[in-house]
């Protein structure tokens, strides 16, 4: 499988692994959302099982956003990775999945990864007027919000 993406899409695909026989490729940003097309289209991974994202703050392309696929049909798994910089957008899937519309709310609310073309970004968990990204492992726990705490809740912060 791994093969026929490369051929498709050749250096586009950084790096083809495997791990526990489920494929994993690292895609060059800027055609995820043909990879996606391509995964759900040709290669029959119909399902959207996850998107997510991991800070690697020494990185310069700090986070991975991961998309964990599967194939009804084939009984497959495959893993998509991509490799992105602070504020750089990523193209939205929604339109491939449906259900990555709150999966992108989420790790925008988290981490802070912009998904262009995405129908409601906004924060999914926490108020629209929160500083920060919580998942970012700069951020620090023990400050959290103080400013929205005092102000909206009219108390001092308990950390």
């Amino acid at each position: 499988m791994t093969q026929r993406y490369k051929a498709r899409f050749g250096g586009a695909i950084t790096e083809a692994t495997a791990d526990r026989n489920q494929a994993i490729l690292l895609v060059d940003r800027v055609i995820l959302e043909k990879v996606a097309r391509y995964s759900r289209d040709d290669e029959g991974f119909d399902f959207l099982t996850d998107l997510t994202a991991v800070d690697w703050p020494r990185r310069e392309k700090r986070f991975d956003l991961v998309l964990n696929l599967y194939s009804f049909p084939k009984n497959e798994r495959l893993r998509l990775k991509v490799h992105v910089g602070v504020d750089e957008p990523v193209a939205t899937v929604v339109d491939v999945w449906p259900t990555a519309n709150w999966m992108e709310r989420e790790v925008y609310d988290m981490f802070g990864i912009i998904f262009d073309g995405h129908p409601d970004l906004r924060r999914l968990l926490l108020p629209e007027e929160w500083q920060g990204y919580p998942l970012r492992k700069d951020y620090d726990i023990l400050q959290q919000d103080q400013a929205w705490v005092r102000e909206n809740l009219g108390i001092e912060s308990g950390q």
